[in-house]
């Protein structure tokens, strides 16, 4: 019954072992570098006990990125419901023969993609006009 779902499964299941296997490795090597700073800040006769500089680091704009998408996504499924209802005659009435669900199907998914990507190009336009504002600064 549900065999279409075993080859996936084990397939999914295996890359998560290896990345996670992978991902293990690259932590160790990243705790041995830390614990040989330390070793280096403490070994002389002045323990330099400093907080990281944390000025040089960049700011995330990942709430401003999800917003972006997240209002294009809603626009492209207004946009797609508005064609749909315009452009399909009865398309309410009829909503059940397969040929206008198709129809509806494509033009519902592509003014999401559509839309979705302007949000995302417009989140990527503003980052990098506060970035420009912040170097100005």
């Amino acid at each position: 019954m549900m065999d279409f779902i075993t080859a996936p499964l084990v397939v999914g299941i295996c890359v998560f072992g290896v990345y996670k296997l992978f991902e293990l490795f690259a932590r160790r090597r990243e705790r041995l570098a830390l614990i040989d700073k330390l070793t280096e800040n403490f070994s002389g006769d002045k323990i330099n006990l400093t907080l990281p500089d944390f000025s040089q680091l960049r700011f995330s704009y990942g709430a401003l990125k999800v917003g972006c998408l997240l209002i294009g996504l809603g626009i492209g499924l207004l946009t797609g419901f508005i064609i749909t209802i315009n452009s399909i005659p009865d398309y309410v009435e009829n909503f059940r023969n397969w040929e206008y669900r198709e129809i509806a199907g494509m033009i519902y998914g592509s003014c999401v993609l559509i839309f979705g990507g302007i949000g995302l190009l417009t989140a990527f336009v503003i980052e990098l006009k506060m970035e420009k504002k912040q170097k100005n600064k």
